[in-house]
């Protein structure tokens, strides 16, 4: 029998030498004459100690990291295929302190195999012998809200489309993951697409669609071939296609790929672009439940939310319900990114906090220096001083503070950051990716570098503060969609906690 070892192909791997290592192991183990089977799998989400070695003892898996193509030599010699001890051993992968503490339902499978490995379709199955009705009923009752950033329930919005008559209608998935410190949705795409393409399907028999599809970032292209490789094993095990399993309704999905525009994550603007314009905002209503893609009812989720649906009909709504905390149920998969110390995904239920995440389980910042700031969802999403801290991660503790959770990315600055510089870069980002439809997102946007720029130089400070409160309160108030309505949180909290860094001290501090 071969020995078995893991070395993950997710692109975070592959950009720091995964396929060298699959190589020299794969090398090295015929020089030596040894049996050896290189399985490519997910990622662990352990972004930090990738490249990711795991040999397959009789017992478990344990795991070393990070490993270079250099180290192998040396790893075999000491017994790498064995488990054995090494400077680069981390122990069973299960037992590492920060996989360990996560609590996986999405991503329960990512990385313990060839994401083409064939799967079990128990949600599928199972959805197959429930009535349409009871499967809107089961994700209702799971309290599953939307994972994209809006948070609206998702049941409601299935319902909506299940009651809408119509010929043909629709599911769609929003991959196009464009915020910062974000990347849940490809990893999921390229260690477990088989998920995403159960709970599309699944969303299909509640709602009555007959065809789905994937509007993926462009900048995915490992993503892109790994969901379109999972298609084809999908149509060939006879889950897409004529009839689902051979006992459902003819359903498909096509894969494709994003026009590079980050408003495009926006609903609306996506589906324009599926239907093959330009993609700028959709004035509402009509909501896309009712007249979406080619004007027919759509059922419009993001990664997230569609993959946490084979665990609800698989477990039951009650098993996903009891993760998390009040209105917020299930888990998450939180990102790290930015100056921290242990980058990666963690999949935990809501109700942690921030001061957790990030010092006890990210490990503080990678430079050893303190941390200033953390954004929260997404380049527009709010800057969090360490007063906020503490509150629990779940979407109405933050909304009530004019927070975001948005999509989990959490991004780490540490004491030398210039907030008023962030501030800027938000408007600038906006001016660049609005889409140019409203006037408070398109001109807003430009006049609030121009502000900021004379605030930082000093140019009649005091009335440039107050114009740009107002700015930001006609871009929150008057946008069309959260591009425009969402650029002043990242600014105004930049301004609120960090004064300093505009050039306002004492009392023109307090006059801010």
């Amino acid at each position: 029998m071969p020995i078995t070892i893991y070395v993950s192909r997710d692109a975070a791997a592959l950009a720091v030498g995964a396929d060298a290592v699959a190589a020299a192991l794969a090398t090295q183990a015929r020089e030596r004459g040894v049996e050896l089977q290189v399985v490519r799998n997910g990622s662990r989400g352990l972004l930090w100690l990738e490249p990711l070695v795991e040999v397959q003892t009789d017992a478990r898996r344990i795991a070393y990291g990070p490993v270079q193509a250099e180290d192998v030599s040396a790893l075999l010699d000491a017994g790498l295929l064995e488990g054995a001890a090494h400077a680069l051993c981390l122990g069973p992968t299960e037992e590492i302190p920060e996989f360990r503490r996560q609590q996986r339902l999405s991503f329960a499978r990512c990385g313990l195999d060839d994401p083409l490995a064939p799967v079990s379709w128990v949600g599928l199955k199972k959805a197959l012998e429930t009535a349409p009705e009871a499967i809107v009923q089961q994700v209702l009752d799971s309290g599953l809200r939307g994972r994209g950033g809006a948070a609206f329930p998702a049941g409601i919005k299935w319902r909506t489309v299940a009651q809408s008559v119509s010929a043909q209608k629709y599911v769609v998935c929003n991959a196009d993951e464009g915020d910062s410190g974000t990347y849940a949705d490809r990893m999921l795409l390229e260690g477990d697409p088989y998920l995403l393409i159960e709970g599309m399907a699944i969303a299909a028999l509640a709602v009555g669609a007959s065809k789905g599809f994937v509007y993926i970032r462009s900048e995915y292209p490992h993503a892109v071939a790994a969901f379109e490789a999972a298609l084809a094993a999908a149509r060939q095990a006879g889950v897409l296609g004529e009839a689902m399993l051979g006992m459902g309704p003819a359903f498909d999905i096509e894969a494709r790929m994003g026009g590079g525009s980050y408003v495009c994550g926006e609903e609306t603007a996506m589906l324009e672009s599926l239907e093959g314009r330009r993609g700028i905002v959709r004035a509402k209503p009509p909501l896309p439940a009712i007249e979406g893609l080619f004007g027919q009812p759509t059922v419009i989720n993001n990664v997230l939310t569609f993959a946490a649906v084979p665990t609800i009909l698989e477990q039951g709504p009650e098993h996903y319900r009891d993760f998390g905390t009040g209105r917020s149920r299930g888990t998450l998969p939180f990102q790290l990114a930015g100056n921290i110390r242990r980058g990666g995904l963690f999949e935990l239920p809501f109700g942690l906090t921030l001061r957790e995440l990030v010092f006890e389980i990210g490990g503080g910042t990678a430079s050893g220096r303190p941390v200033k700031a953390i954004q929260v969802g997404g380049p527009l999403g709010a800057y969090v001083p360490e007063s906020q801290w503490d509150l629990p991660l779940d979407y109405d503790a933050y909304s009530a503070k004019g927070l975001v959770l948005g999509h989990g990315g959490i991004v780490v600055h540490d004491d030398r950051t210039d907030m008023a510089q962030l501030a800027r870069f938000a408007m600038e980002f906006c001016a660049a990716e609005s889409c140019g439809k409203c006037t408070p997102c398109r001109i807003g946007s430009t006049r609030g570098v121009e502000v900021i720029d004379r605030i930082v130089g000093n140019r009649n400070r005091p009335h440039q503060v107050i114009l740009l409160r107002e700015l930001c309160d006609t871009m929150l108030n008057g946008s069309l969609c959260a591009m425009g309505g969402m650029t002043p949180y990242p600014v105004l909290s930049a301004l609120d906690h960090y004064p300093e860094d505009f050039g306002l001290v004492g009392d023109d501090a307090l006059a801010a």
